[in-house]
């Protein structure tokens, strides 16, 4: 989609602190995109973005690249980046692929943890207190890293990373509107089973939670 020669500037001035990370910049662009502040063909241009925010403009660049790389963002020698239109079944198609990975991973984990869950029951409390989506969206890819990476399975693991899970949970977590202790107890029956060892019934709730919280995605159905 060709960039429109319209530019939106945000509809409210945003205030971030001059330490602002590229991360939180990307967390900010990417809501305004999502809530339709920014709409598809709209020019995202780095001055004023980084004026706005008190930045230099290289974290804006690189939150750019980040969004372009996730496919909200298109760009073009001479002519800037701008939003590109998203479907809400491109948004969505990443779920059925996430479930199965982890399922695989959960049920590998669940004999490699061997019923040792202290580190995802600390990532579930941190994700109920968390301050912030940024905070809670932390713990909640740390808490899924934990169990990938106990599968010892460096396919699985290349695999899973390559899906931006971080970001991905960022839309979830923007489109659902569930609150942090909501989304930690959504966690509990997972580290249940790993706390049982029990390779079926944790493969089958990783799976069961990722796939609800897609169809939550859907049915919110924001984007067009």
């Amino acid at each position: 989609m060709a960039a429109t020669d319209r530019s939106s500037p945000p509809p409210a001035k945003a205030v971030v602190s001059r330490t602002v990370l590229r991360q939180q910049i990307k967390e900010l662009l990417l809501e305004r995109i999502l809530a339709h502040q920014y709409a598809p063909g709209d020019r995202l241009v780095e001055t004023r973005i980084a004026q706005e925010l008190g930045v230099s403009q290289a974290p804006v660049r690189e939150a750019l690249r980040e969004l372009e790389t996730l496919r909200f963002v298109e760009s073009a020698p001479f002519k800037g980046a701008w939003v590109r239109e998203v479907s809400d079944a491109e948004l969505a198609e990443i779920y059925p692929i996430r479930a199965a990975l982890e399922d695989v991973a959960a049920r590998a984990a669940a004999e490699r943890l061997a019923g040792k869950v202290a580190p995802l029951e600390r990532e579930v409390r941190r994700m109920a207190k968390a301050k912030d989506l940024h905070e809670q969206v932390e713990h909640d890819v740390r808490f899924h890293r934990l169990i990938v990476e106990a599968s010892a399975n460096a396919r699985l693991i290349e695999l899973w990373g390559s899906l931006q899970v971080e970001a991905r949970t960022m839309i979830t977590a923007l489109r659902t509107g569930l609150d942090p202790v909501d989304i930690a107890k959504r966690h509990e029956p997972i580290v249940d089973a790993l706390r049982l060892e029990d390779a079926d019934a944790a493969g089958q709730e990783i799976r069961r939670h990722v796939e609800d919280f897609g169809r939550m995605f859907m049915d919110s159905r924001e984007i067009r």
